[in-house]
């Protein structure tokens, strides 16, 4: 069956434009007229054909970016040890009444952090299973641009208390764990947007998704306390 309706999907223009020119032959149809019919079903092939692989094509990007939803979720909210919010709770034990009063704010933000994602996450399935998605897709991918630009605040946030105060060199290494993973979920993020631009001309640039950057293992050098 599959084999079948691939066949009548992709083949029913050169089936069609043959099985004509050999009618048109056999009834000796002027020359002129079998050959308009002929390109105008040509025609209809080639856009047919276009239209189909540029669906085919928004649809891998849209199940890519579903991963996408779906990978962050899992690997940089909630629990997950390479949080950027588990990194911060550790500053919960600094003497620093700033950095204390910084971090135990960012707690707070998490919680609600933590309930946009997974919401976000269950519409993303939910919309999937009633092949919702891609009427959607827009909205999803700026949704998710968004959710990753507020995670990057925080990882900025934590780049500027490690410059101006010495940080445990194990807690730096966990940070540059992430850094490390949330760099390669961010350049396949850069490539679905590039991809969806392409396909589906949608309207965020890849640039727009930042890198974030490691934590050199040295002392920083502490700022002059205003």
């Amino acid at each position: 069956m599959y084999v079948l309706s691939t066949i009548i999907r992709w083949g029913w223009c050169p089936t069609l434009i043959t099985a004509l020119a050999i009618i048109g032959r056999h009834y000796e149809w002027p020359l002129w007229l079998l050959a308009a019919v002929l390109v105008v079903i040509l025609i209809i092939g080639l856009v047919v054909a276009i239209s189909t692989a540029r669906e085919r094509a928004v649809e891998r990007a849209s199940m890519r970016l579903k991963q996408l939803v779906g990978y962050f979720n899992r690997r940089f909210t909630g629990d997950s040890s390479l949080s950027i919010f588990a990194i911060i709770r550790s500053l919960l034990t600094s003497d620093n009444a700033r950095v204390w009063g910084w971090a135990r704010e960012t707690e707070v933000a998490q919680r609600i952090f933590n309930t946009w994602c997974d919401s976000f996450t269950d519409r993303v399935e939910s919309d999937i299973r009633t092949r919702r998605f891609i009427l959607y897709l827009r909205t999803y991918q700026s949704e998710l641009w968004m959710i990753n630009s507020h995670y990057y605040e925080f990882m900025e946030q934590f780049c500027e208390v490690a410059q101006s105060m010495e940080l445990p060199s194990e807690l730096i290494d966990q940070y540059n764990r992430l850094v490390e993973e949330y760099n390669a979920f961010i350049q396949q993020f850069r490539d679905n947007i590039a991809e969806l631009r392409r396909v589906a001309r949608t309207e965020i640039e890849p640039p727009s998704v930042k890198f974030a950057k490691a934590i050199p293992g040295t002392k920083p050098t502490p700022q002059p306390t205003e």
